[in-house]
């Protein structure tokens, strides 16, 4: 069944998320349902036999009233623990698994090319981490868990029922699994099209609202601003389309578990009163037998809400699931384990979406140690080759062997926190002191100590309250961070005035002694750090020189002065 396949990639690092917590929760669930059932037979059963007792004073004197009264108080206390246990460790594993998930999902956009597909649409990044991970809550908490639970009720009743007439035990309790479970099915079946439907509505009136308040200048001056507004109206009508079938669904399914509950309870009624006509129990037996029909419902009622959901939770695993499951390995690769050299082979890579290939057979080899410069004009592969090295490319064909490296660009990724987690990330280990020495090295501890706050200054989206060439300086003490042998640049000073961005590379020659340094650059300054010079265009090497070469000299005048 093609939905199970999709399931399976999300159920399985579900389950081993928290597998023990979720197996205590759907036990508290079931012990707070079978409580709760047995409390209210036990009292309905005790009311009839005290008034029954009560109509003779040798029956009311010979009565027992302390043993049922006992009974009733630790089926009270017995409830209200499993109830607050059951919300405490499912609502617990539940979140605790959707943390898990979302690390996960996290690995699974690390891999190659994953991430640029969805930071194409941010919008649906931003959904696919929300909606669609807080959509598999359902999975347990409104599905499974519920499920089990009302099994319980079902064998409950049938026991109960069971001791007064065999038949009359079994009947309830296939009647309760086969019309409450089915009538779940059912439902989920029914709402799976409105509740896909709705998903696509709510995400693509989440895109297309951001994009109205983000590029509303941009539409204006386009005319476009009335055709984005009206394209939000339809997306808004296809999502009330969409609720109000899943609220009639509702309705329908809120219905059903009522006739149900209807009928089972008639059902027993007739039974019962068939049985007591007989003799073969009596009254108290027979108030006991109603409440727990009347009861045996109410678990199943509970699914009706995880399979109105059934559909929305089905296209999260969908699209989650291609990156929940183990990577497949790709017919070329990428080792960056421990080897000192950088060592690239018969490589043939191209971007996604096209057929053509940047590099056909491209080979390449840097020694430890070496620094090496990638030069040649715009589209010659320089990035490619970089973004290939780092692993944020696969490639098509061919080996590339690499120590494990960090990757300074020119854009400076900083988050809405503090400067002090933003430098974490780079080690996550490094105390104050260490920050502080790498903030030195970069140039930029004296401004830092002037910030009222220091190291627990807050940055704005994006390190707002930094300038560019601070920003800049930010990202070099992050690097100076990770203790990695090769340090892969890509125009690390693009941008930059004159004056910082010698002071930066500078620092960078410093501080890089024993690594490898790989460059990517259109820039003198930035080449003239390379003792070799690796000449690209249309993704071939057309040529490889070495310091003290006049060829060298040469190609580094040919390149973009301050």
């Amino acid at each position: 069944m093609k939905w199970w396949r999709d399931l399976l990639p999300v159920l399985r690092p579900f389950v081993a998320a928290q597998p023990r917590a979720l197996l205590w929760g759907i036990v508290l669930a079931a012990l707070t349902v079978l409580t709760g059932m047995a409390l209210l037979g036990l009292a309905g059963w005790f009311i009839t036999a005290t008034a029954l007792a009560g109509l003779s004073a040798g029956t009311a004197l010979a009565f027992d009233v302390f043993a049922p009264s006992a009974g009733i108080r630790f089926l009270a206390i017995a409830r209200t623990a499993s109830r607050y246990g059951e919300r405490l460790v499912t609502h617990d594993a539940t979140f605790g698994v959707l943390a898990a998930l979302r690390v996960r999902l996290f690995r699974g956009w690390a891999q190659p090319e994953a991430a640029h597909a969805l930071l194409a649409r941010p919008s649906r990044l931003l959904f696919r981490l929300t909606a669609d991970i807080d959509a598999l809550e359902s999975i347990y908490l409104r599905l499974v868990a519920p499920a089990f639970a009302a099994l319980g009720a079902a064998l409950l009743a049938g026991v109960v029922l069971g001791f007064m007439h065999v038949g009359l035990g079994i009947a309830m309790a296939l009647w309760l699994v086969g019309s409450g479970w089915g009538l779940a099915l059912w439902i989920a079946r029914r709402a799976r099209r409105p509740a896909v439907l709705r998903g696509h509505a709510i995400e693509a009136l989440r895109a297309r609202a951001i994009d109205l308040v983000a590029g509303q200048a941009d539409l204006v001056m386009a005319g476009r601003i009335d055709a984005q507004r009206e394209a939000l109206a339809v997306a808004d009508a296809r999502l009330a389309k969409a609720e109000l079938e899943l609220n009639r669904l509702d309705t329908a399914a809120g219905f059903g578990y009522g006739a149900c509950g209807t009928l089972s309870l008639v059902a027993v009624l007739l039974a019962v009163g068939w049985l007591v006509s007989e003799g073969t129990i009596g009254a108290p037996a027979a108030a006991l037998a109603l409440l727990v029909a009347l009861t045996a419902v109410e678990p199943f009622a509970a699914m009706r809400r995880g399979a109105l959901d059934a559909g929305r939770t089905w296209l999260a695993t969908k699209r989650l699931g291609p990156r929940m499951g183990d990577v497949a390995a790709s017919p070329a690769s990428v080792n960056a384990s421990m080897p000192a050299d950088l060592n690239v082979q018969e490589l043939r890579a191209g971007h996604a979406g096209s057929l053509a290939n940047v590099f056909d057979g491209l080979s390449f080899h840097m020694a430890a140690g070496e620094r090496v410069a990638l030069i040649g004009p715009s589209g010659a592969g320089k990035s490619t080759l970089l973004s290939i090295i780092t692993g944020e490319m696969a490639p098509r064909a061919g080996t590339v062997t690499c120590p494990p490296a960090c990757l300074l660009v020119q854009r400076t990724e900083l988050f809405q926190d503090s400067l002090r987690d933003n430098l974490k990330l780079a080690d996550p280990s490094a105390d104050d002191a260490r920050l502080w020495s790498v903030l030195d090295a970069a140039g930029v501890s004296g401004e830092v100590s002037r910030m009222a706050s220091g190291l627990a200054t807050a940055l704005g989206e994006g390190g707002l309250g930094l300038s560019g060439g601070q920003g800049r300086r930010l990202a070099l003490a992050r690097l100076f961070l990770r203790n990695t042998p090769l340090w892969v640049l890509d125009e690390p000073t693009e941008a930059l005035d004159t004056a910082t961005a010698h002071d930066v590379l500078r620092r960078l020659a410093e501080h890089a002694a024993g690594r490898s340094l790989l460059i990517a650059t259109h820039l003198r300054r930035e080449a003239a750090l390379a003792d070799r010079l690796v000449c690209l265009r249309d993704g071939r090497i057309v040529a490889d020189l070495r310091r003290g070469m006049e060829a060298f000299d040469a190609a580094l005048q040919t390149l973009r002065p301050d």
